[in-house]
Order: structure tokens, then sequence, then C-alpha cells
């Protein structure tokens, strides 16, 4: 697939979503009334399914190929001491997760799924390691509480990279993408994103993160409340909202998005960074909210908040907070053994089982 020409790439693919495929879903639908189970009796399975066939505009989609994304950036905002850690951790998980020692690394190796490491602008020097790729568009973002955290240009940039990022792991083989993050400080511009696209409050969209303290909790909304007066972000333009409270690996996974649902690629969320990024996502392209499953709910108050805009049930409830798209790593044998369930049982007449009987 190839879109417009003469357009910037993120328009171009947002045009290019398809929509869901309703017949695609209603045919799943009749599939799984006639498998050998009381019908609905495998509950959000059944549903997630569904949603699946209609997204990939299969009656039996396949998950087998997949791949958890990983996107990282430092973020100048976290100079205003809103992370219980200092911005040298986000360096130092690259490594980590270079290395395969980061709980994604594993999680993702457990999930038989690829992980793609990706330095959209993390400050120092670039992570010598084959397993990350340095698409760095600047050394991190400027603080955004008083003035914009990078330029409109940047962020369109940071966009490209999650775009070339899918249309590779698309050249080797994708059924199903998962999207994480590393970046301190980023919790803050997801929530200020958060603040601005739904119009709640600092204290509605800002939670504890890394696990700050309370006088943390205070600079963390304060923050907020700055950057939002500072740079008054139109929530109508969701590329100006990323330019002025956003972050590189921000960035970077609204292009994933969107190029992936160009593709009729689902895409699984992470918690509350991820979430924010797809709720710029599908204010720019509406069409892509068809193509996301939420893996878990964060205990992060702007997560709540996002889910219900995206109008998304978590598949997993855990407690989670570690960003990284543990969780998202997490819910990919869930979804593929929805989908094995699906493809591979038994219909009533293929096993000879008598159905249920109308009342």
């Amino acid at each position: 697939m190839t879109p417009p020409s003469g357009e910037p790439r993120i328009h171009a693919w947002a045009a290019a979503v398809p929509p869901f495929d309703v017949a695609a879903a209603e045919c799943a639908q009749r599939r799984q009334d006639q498998l050998t189970k009381p019908q609905g009796s495998l509950g959000q399975l059944e549903a997630l399914v569904v949603r699946i066939a209609g997204m990939t505009g299969h009656e039996r989609p396949c998950a087998d190929r997949r791949v958890v994304a990983v996107f990282a950036a430092d973020h100048g905002v976290a100079a205003e001491g809103v992370s219980a850690y200092p911005a040298t951790v986000t360096g130092q998980m690259l490594g980590a997760l270079a290395r395969g020692e980061a709980a994604v690394a594993i999680l993702a190796e457990a999930a038989n799924a690829r992980l793609l490491v990706v330095d959209v602008g993390v400050v120092g020097k670039p992570t010598d390691h084959p397993r990350v790729l340095n698409r760095q568009i600047r050394s991190g973002t400027a603080s955004f509480v008083a003035g914009p955290a990078m330029t409109r240009r940047q962020a369109m940039a940071a966009m490209d990279v999650g775009i070339d990022v899918v249309e590779a792991a698309l050249a080797e083989g994708l059924d199903l993408l998962a999207l994480g993050e590393v970046g301190i400080g980023n919790t803050t511009a997801a929530a200020a994103i958060t603040a601005c696209l739904l119009g709640v409050p600092p204290e509605m969209a800002v939670g504890r993160g890394t696990g700050v303290d309370d006088a943390g909790l205070g600079r963390k909304r304060l923050a907020v409340a700055r950057a939002l007066a500072a740079n008054r972000p139109d929530p109508a333009d969701p590329i100006g909202v990323l330019a002025a409270v956003g972050g590189l690996e921000l960035a970077a996974l609204v292009g994933a998005i969107v190029r992936a649902a160009a593709a009729r690629i689902p895409v699984v969320l992470d918690g509350f960074v991820v979430g924010a990024a797809a709720l710029l996502a599908t204010t720019l392209c509406p069409t892509a909210r068809s193509f996301l499953i939420a893996a878990h709910r964060s205990p992060e108050p702007g997560h709540q908040a996002i889910l219900g805009a995206l109008g998304l049930g978590p598949l997993l409830d855990l407690g989670l907070r570690l960003g990284e798209g543990s969780g998202a790593a997490l819910a990919l044998p869930l979804i593929g053994a929805a989908l094995a369930t699906h493809d591979r049982m038994a219909t009533f007449a293929e096993a000879g089982v008598d159905a249920a009987v109308p009342s």
C-alpha cells in the first residue's frame, strides 16, 4: 500500500486507514456461535476474536508473527523533579533492553514476539548495540513548562520514525503489534496530553508514575498546569499538542499506530503513556480507533479517562505500572489463545455434537 503523494506521511497514512470490516466480524461471530460450546461461554475472548476479525478483514485471523516495539526518549520536564528516578535512567534502561535484561524483553520472549527497540531521542551517547535502532531526532525534548517541548517539524519527523519501524516490521512479517515506551518524565507528558485532549484538570490526569512521593506528585501537577498555561495547546490540533507538551517517543508511537492501522494490523496498547499516544492518534485519525486493543488498566488516573474516551475495556487488570510495553507483551499470549480456539475448535456439525435446542 502506498499513501497519496505530496502530503506529510502521517496525514497520508491517516487517510489510508480503512474502516472496520463489519462483514468479516459478522462471519467470525457466526463461527463462534457454531463452535462446540454454549454461545458466549468464552466471554470477552469471543468479543475479542470478533473485533480482531473486523480489524484484519479475516474471519479466522492469525497472530503468529508478533512484534513488541519499544520507543525510547528523554524529557526535559524531568528537570522539574517530576520523577523518582534521574533522567540518566532512560539510557541505562535502553542498555538493559538491548541486553535482554529488562522485563519487557523477557516477557516478549515468553510471548514468542520479536522485540524492536528504537532510540528516538535519549540524552547521551547512543547505545551501540545491534538490537537498538538509532533514529534520534534530537537529544531529548525541552522542558515544556515555559515553552514547547519540540518544534512541529521535529514532532512530524519522530512520527515518521514510528511509521518506518512498522513498515520494516511489515516487510519481515507482522500480524500483531504491541507498543511500549521508555522515558523518564513521560508520564508527565502523557498527563499534559490527557488533560489537554480530554479537558480534565491536572489533578485528574496526573498520577505517581514511577512512584513519586506527595511532594513529587505536587510538582508533577504544577508542571502540567504550567505547561498548559504557557503553551495553550489546541486540542483540535493533535500534532500541535504533541509538539507543545509531548515527547519524541510519544510521537513515534502515534506514527506506529496510524501506520499499523493502515495495514489492518491490530495494535495492542500498553498503559498510560501509550494510551496518551493512542488518544493523539485517534484525534488525528478517528478511524484508527477500531484497530486498538487495550492490554491492561494502569493505576494512573489519566489512563482510566483515556480508556473511557477510546471506548476500550482492558484485557488485564493487574495493577501494572512499569511501562516498557510489559502489559502489552503479557496480553499477547492471551490474544493468541483466543484466536487459536476460534480457529481450531470444532463446530457442532464437525464434532457430531448436538447443538443447543432453541427455547
